[in-house]
Order: structure tokens, then sequence, then C-alpha cells
């Protein structure tokens, strides 16, 4: 049993490794990688896990254009391949706006509005509290 586990395990990491598209960097030690290809190796450990539900603290933060759109990829993917809910937490704007289903806004840490990205886009509060009054 612990062996057919094992090797079970070891199936999965390849599936994620695969999925992820970092074969070419498996013996490379982590903290050698580019941020963007650490950033994925982050998510493969999480997926590794095999959730439900996966929370995405900042995922983009410190990415390139590059990098961002290829990790947004990978998120809309594991909703889509895996079906793990994702709960993401963004300051971009623009990135939530495309990948998100369902947007909640806070701002100073109060729900100012939620919906879908066009409700939010449009929504008199979030213009205010993000754009200003003109």
């Amino acid at each position: 049993p612990a062996l057919a586990e094992e090797i079970a395990h070891r199936e999965a990491v390849e599936r994620i490794i695969d999925f992820l598209e970092i074969q070419a960097h498996r013996k490379t030690p982590v903290g050698r990688l580019p941020y963007g290809l650490q950033k994925r190796v982050d998510l493969g450990r999480a997926l590794a896990m095999e959730p439900s539900v996966l929370l995405l603290d900042e995922p983009m933060a410190g990415m390139n254009m590059e990098e961002k759109q290829d990790m947004c990829r990978f998120i809309l993917d594991v909703n889509d391949q895996f079906g793990t809910t994702i709960v993401l937490i963004e300051h971009d704007m623009g990135v939530v706006m495309d990948i998100s289903h369902f947007v909640i806004v806070l701002d100073h840490g109060e729900k100012i509005a939620e919906g879908t990205p066009d409700e939010v886009r449009a929504d008199p509060v979030v213009i205010r509290a993000y754009l200003g009054e003109s």
C-alpha cells in the first residue's frame, strides 16, 4: 500500500509539473529560478494538496507583463481543468476584471460593491472610491 501511494503521489507531481510547463526546470533549485517561475512552483505546491478552494494572495505581485499573463492563464486553467474554486486577492484591477467571474471590492476594509466584473466596473461607488469624482 505504501508503494502504491508513493507512485500515485509521484504521478500527481508529474501531472502538475506538466500542467505548469516547468519540466525544463525540474532540477534547478527554486531560489535560482526567475521570479515568475518561482511563483509557478508555489502554485504547484498548493495544487499538490488537491484543494477544492485555493486562496491566492496577490499572486501577480512583482511580475512583469508576460509573467502576469502566464499566471492568469494558469489560474483560469486550474479553475477549468481541476474544478478548483479560486479566491483571488489582487490589487491589479485589470487582472481582477479579466479573470474573475465574481468580484467583491473593498475600500479601507469595507465592502463597497460585489457582482460580475461588468457590474462592479459600472458601480458609481467603486468609480468614486477608485477613480475619484470628476
